[in-house]
């Protein structure tokens, strides 16, 4: 909420209204046009950035006609220098804002009366010179309830008469409130009166509220003497504030006579340089009493002001009002000082002295220069082209006497460029009178005098210094239009390259040239501001950046500056400073078995990132034995030699890059030859661990549930590593199948009672190599019944199914019934023991054949036999011994071929075309491969480069090298294709068992002596019968 009052007055307003403003009361006098106040009101402790009010709407300044302005309106709080302003406004908008200063009513009027209207004022320029105004607005600071209400003590004694009347009245101390208006003191309140007095409330001619304490019972002294109450005190602001104090009543013996002022009220006038000790009135009271209750004491109320109780004293006997420091009439003008008299009884008399005051002529005036164009170091610098009435400063005199002493004239004492336009009462404004010129002066220092009109005058003066600036006119102009040159790389830092010069014919700051890199400028140069001296601060690199091209400025010390610009460029020479660089630390190259001589191996690719002969590079093998060559323009390897991965896996050697530089530099890099195998490793099953081993599934199984799974792991790499998986026989009611991938077997229906007993499933698993792939197969036994409640019975059935051809699964009763338990237990008995027999004949026989060539072959191979694929693709397994001799049992020699027919597709009469494998089968593990743990694969790193990027991984690394004692057939027939990680190479239980490592777990631990015999066993994949 905002009170606006705006007072115009223009030098071109006519006589009648300038007659009616001046007789309005509180009227503001404009002396010169373009002079405004503006009021506005605010309350005390508000927040900061808190909006006050708006210049532009409450001036209506948008309504000023439309000029062509220099500038933007702007608005200028004109204020002392080093002077905390309560507000602040936005230059652009002319928006006034509360700032962060504390805005506290009782401190800025401090020591005026609580009646007086307290303002602050501050002054507005509004620019440029064409619309300039200068407006005086003065903030009323309201008051808020921000003090509570005080009694000058926290306890108040009193003194009453035992005699005392009912309804008698007597005076307790005022409390104090520094707020004004509602917000001091509104009521008083006795707190535990005790039903003996009561509190009144009276208002004084001053406006001041007066407590009474009331008598509403008879006392006496002797039944009780001293009665304790409180006394609250409250404003009326909001929030209410209030505080108490305890007020101790003493009951006393009877004081018939009050004391008697001679003169209530008494006014006096005395010099506010009248010496302390000055005697300013003699105060007289009586009283009618005799003796001890006739004797007066003076003192001053608790109404009284601290000041004047500082500047004045009042004998307490004699009742004289004395100075007791120096008056200071423009400090405090006038001062109440409300005098009691008391003869110790509860009543004392009044007495109101009013002393004032009068002014002499003790203070000189004063010069306050409020700058509206800021100074710089202590100086305000105008350009030589400012306009006339170019406003500079507002200048303020003042002077803090009254009247005549206090009327003060201002001006300067030379005759010079400037004048003093009065605005205000006592205010003027400092601006141009007329044009200013640089050549002839510089600079002014302008003596402002004020004088008041005392007798004597008082007078005071003051200096304020304008420096004229040049203008700046003519842009500094290179000497060079273009600058090029040329320079070696490598240079050192802050190397000096060349130097640009420039003019310029302007005089002082404006004619002093900086030069400055442009905004294009690369990082690796510096200019010297001052000299133009062009530096490299970074070594420069040809490789990097061979040339530049970049702007130079000249600018002068103008406001504003002028600038200009020339082109520089600067050529990089090449120096012989950069290796030959190969794209790879290291390579390595795949090539299979079969490459021929001088065919390609690899391509090593070098660069050099010099120019011309430096860059000219020259490849070389070292220290290869002439095995391979490389061609020094191509890069390409190729080998001198025929590859045999048995006899060596790798070839490493290193490849120099030499380049042609009158100092030559060369670097080099890692080469290593991978020889590629082919597909020689057959598939291994690790689960099931057995042929003998079995899985009970329960008659009640869902279709298409998992019952078992079989694992087999190839020791081959790439396509020759992945495996499928087939029911290749023994699956005569097409009961179950089996996931190709996965080898995961499930139920393929549902079982009934035809389908309970032990079904003989032959799995084979087939490598996906090429051209040929590579298979092995396994049994896998899957019990179809309730439960396990005979193992022996299964076990012995396991054992006689291995010696018989496989063919439809061998189906039994329930195993739960005791009497066909004990039948099928004795004919497992007659058969084991006729099967035992025959296999102890059958060994005895073979190892008198077998003995002298197993030892011809232990000598020529301690760690590992080898067996070659016949051509009828049947494997013989030869094993070695074991260290510590053990005779085996029978059983664990037992071996039988199995052979698989599978049906051609392709081929009309299914019956008649068929191909048949002949596999040898071991009763117990013998065939199942055991998997080799202990080879230790060679990581590659992720960068190596791949000679034809066609291969897909790298080759394994075996941690052992294998030499067949007979070569593969068909031995360099395939590239064969690798995973992206290296795998490992194990050992295949059937055709391989040697293994250098030392792995516990190792194929050659676990090796014993194997008896074959070849007893061919069909089994024919049997088609679903549509009737079952």
């Amino acid at each position: 909420m905002f009170m606006v009052d705006i007072l115009i007055i223009s030098s071109s307003s006519s006589l009648s209204l300038f007659s009616l403003l001046f007789s309005l009361s509180n009227s503001c006098v404009v002396f010169q046009s373009g002079a405004q106040e503006k009021n506005y009101i605010i309350r005390e402790e508000m927040p900061e950035n808190v909006l006050i009010g708006d210049l532009v709407k409450d001036l209506n300044l948008s309504l000023i006609p439309n000029k062509s302005l220099k500038s933007p309106m702007q608005f200028k709080l004109v204020y002392k220098t080093g002077e905390v302003p309560l507000i602040r406004i936005e230059e652009g908008t002319g928006e006034i804002f509360t700032t962060g200063a504390r805005v506290d009513r009782e401190k800025l009027c401090a020591g005026i009366s609580t009646d007086t209207q307290c303002f602050y004022e501050v002054e507005v320029a509004i620019l440029p010179d064409e619309i300039f105004r200068l407006i005086k607005i003065r903030f009323l600071i309201e008051d808020i309830n921000d003090n509570a209400p005080l009694f000058p003590a926290t306890v108040i004694n009193i003194s009453i008469p035992e005699n005392s009347a009912i309804n008698s009245r007597y005076t307790l101390p005022a409390a104090i409130d520094p707020d004004v208006g509602i917000n001091g003191v509104q009521n008083y309140h006795l707190i535990k009166g005790q039903n003996v007095f009561g509190l009144d409330v009276i208002e004084t001619p001053e406006g001041d509220k007066m407590p009474q304490l009331i008598v509403q019972k008879e006392l006496d002294r002797e039944e009780k003497d001293t009665y304790v109450m409180k006394v609250k005190v409250e404003d009326g602001g909001s929030p209410q504030r209030s505080s108490t104090a305890i007020l101790q009543v003493s009951v006393t013996d009877t004081n018939d006579n009050h004391p008697v002022f001679k003169e209530e009220e008494i006014e006096v006038s005395i010099p506010e340089n009248a010496p302390v000790g000055t005697s300013v009135t003699q105060l007289h009271a009586t009283d009618a009493d005799i003796g001890e209750n006739a004797r007066i004491h003076f003192y001053f109320s608790n109404l009284v002001s601290n000041t004047a109780k500082r500047l004045f004293d009042l004998n307490a006997t004699t009742g004289l009002l004395t100075i007791k420091e120096p008056l200071d009439r423009e400090e405090s003008p006038s001062h109440k000082l409300q005098v009691l008299a008391s003869d110790g009884g509860l009543t004392p008399a009044k007495a109101m002295v009013l002393v004032n005051v009068t002014d002499v002529n003790d203070n000189v005036p004063s010069i306050d220069i409020r700058y509206i164009i800021n100074p710089i170091n202590g100086s305000v610098v105008l350009s030589e082209n400012a306009p006339s009435n170019t406003k500079i400063a507002l200048i303020t005199v003042t002077d803090k006497d009254a009247d005549h002493n206090g009327r003060v004239t201002c001006f300067t004492d030379l005759e010079i460029p400037f004048r003093l336009r009065p605005v205000f009462s006592n205010q003027f404004l400092l601006e141009t009178a007329a044009p200013l010129d640089f050549e002839s002066t510089r600079e002014y220092a302008i003596k402002l005098l004020a004088t008041d009109a005392g007798k004597p005058p008082l007078n005071q003066s003051s200096m304020l210094l304008i420096k004229l600036k040049d203008e700046n006119d003519n842009p500094p102009v290179f000497t060079q239009s273009f600058v090029s040159l040329s320079v070696p790389e490598n240079n050192f830092p802050g190397a000096q390259l060349t130097k640009v010069s420039a003019t310029d014919a302007d005089s002082g700051p404006n004619g002093e040239i900086s030069f400055l890199l442009g905004t294009d400028a690369p990082p690796e140069f510096e200019l010297d501001r001052r000299t133009g001296m062009l530096s490299a601060v970074k070594k420069l690199d040809r490789e990097k950046q061979e040339k530049y091209l970049f702007t130079v400025l000249a600018k002068d010390n103008g406001v504003p500056p002028l600038t200009s610009n020339v082109s520089v460029f600067v050529n990089i020479i090449d120096q012989n400073d950069n290796s030959p660089i190969f794209t790879h630390n290291e390579y390595n190259f795949y090539v299979p078995e079969n490459l021929p001589r001088h065919g390609t191996v690899g391509l090593i690719t070098v660069t050099d990132p010099d120019y011309g002969e430096n860059s000219a590079v020259t490849l070389s093998i070292l220290d290869m034995n002439d095995y391979f060559t490389i061609d020094s323009e191509t890069g390409v390897i190729q080998p001198n030699i025929s590859f045999d991965r048995e006899k060596q896996e790798s070839y490493t050697f290193y490849v120099k890059a030499e380049d042609g530089g009158r100092v030559s530099r060369s670097s080099s890099a890692k080469v290593t030859i991978n020889v590629v195998d082919v597909n020689d490793n057959k598939p291994v099953f690790i689960v099931p661990p057995s042929n003998y081993s079995y899985e009970l599934v329960l008659p009640s199984t869902n279709p298409d549930t998992e019952v078992f799974r079989v694992i087999a792991v190839d020791n081959d790499t790439g396509k020759n590593a992945e495996l499928r998986y087939s029911i290749v026989g023994g699956n005569t009611k097409d009961l179950f199948e089996i996931d190709q991938l996965t080898g995961n077997i499930t139920l393929k229906e549902k079982c009934v009672v035809t389908d309970l007993g032990l079904h003989r499933l032959l799995v084979k698993a087939q490598d996906l190599g090429q051209p040929d792939s590579l298979f092995s197969v396994v049994i896998v036994n899957l019990f179809v019944n309730e439960s396990l409640t005979n193992t022996t019975l299964i076990n012995e059935l396991v054992h006689k199914s291995i010696e018989s051809p496989v063919t439809p699964s061998t189906e039994i009763a329930d195993t739960s019934s005791p009497t066909s338990d004990y039948v099928k237990i004795v004919v497992a008995a007659l058969a084991g023991t006729i099967t035992v027999i025959v296999v102890i004949s059958i060994t005895a026989i073979v190892r008198c054949h077998q003995a002298p060539r197993l030892k011809a072959a232990q000598k020529n191979k301690q760690n590992s036999e080898w067996v070659t694929p016949n051509p009828e693709n049947r494997q013989m397994i030869m094993m070695k011994k074991k260290k510590k001799k053990k005779k085996h049992s029978p059983k664990n020699l037992l071996l039988k071929f199995v052979t698989i027919e599978e049906t051609k597709t392709d081929d009309v009469d299914n019956d008649e075309n068929r191909v048949t494998l002949d596999l040898p089968i071991d009763l117990e593990e013998q065939t199942m491969g055991k998997y080799n743990w202990s080879t230790t694969p060679t990581t590659f790193k992720p960068d190596s480069p791949d000679l034809a990027r066609h291969y897909r991984s790298s080759s394994p690394q075996p941690a052992f090298q294998i030499q067949p004692e007979t070569p593969l057939s068909s031995k360099h027939h395939i590239i064969q294709e690798l995973p992206l990680d290296n795998t490992f190479v194990a050992c295949d239980s059937i055709s391989k068992c040697s293994s250098s490592s030392s792995d516990p777990y190792s194929v050659s631990d676990c090796s014993y002596p194997v008896t074959t015999f070849k007893a061919p066993v069909s089994v024919h994949a049997r088609p679903t019968d549509s009737s079952t």
